[in-house]
């Protein structure tokens, strides 16, 4: 089992919903987060004063799956999360260990 997490771009987040939920992606986390890569934020003007944006928003969308759908989510995330431009986002891997679903004591992929 794998862990994707994804940091993304705001306004795609609605784009990639929708891609992980045509190929049947039935469980997604999305968390508000903050942070900055090469691009190293941004300055901007404010009533005259110019003001550094060391962290821009960014989306993190964790998915829990199963070795053999890793790749078809990354390659959905990828397609509907690219712009082309600075800071369209990375996508991180991590093995699961055990996966348990609390209301049922279900455990593994079945608790995916």
């Amino acid at each position: 089992m794998k862990l994707i997490t994804a940091i993304i771009k705001p306004f795609k987040v609605d784009d990639v919903r929708e891609a992980l939920s045509s190929i049947g992606v039935q469980g997604i986390t999305v968390t508000e987060v903050k942070g900055f890569g090469r691009q190293k934020g941004h300055t901007e003007l404010y009533r005259g004063a110019e003001y550094i944006v060391d962290f821009l928003p960014k989306v993190k969308l964790e998915i829990a799956t199963t070795d053999e759908c890793e790749d078809i989510i990354i390659d959905a995330i990828i397609n509907a999360a690219h712009t082309g431009k600075i800071g369209d986002g990375k996508i991180f891997v991590s093995n699961l260990d055990q996966v348990i679903r609390i209301r049922t004591n279900e455990e593994g992929a079945e608790a995916i």
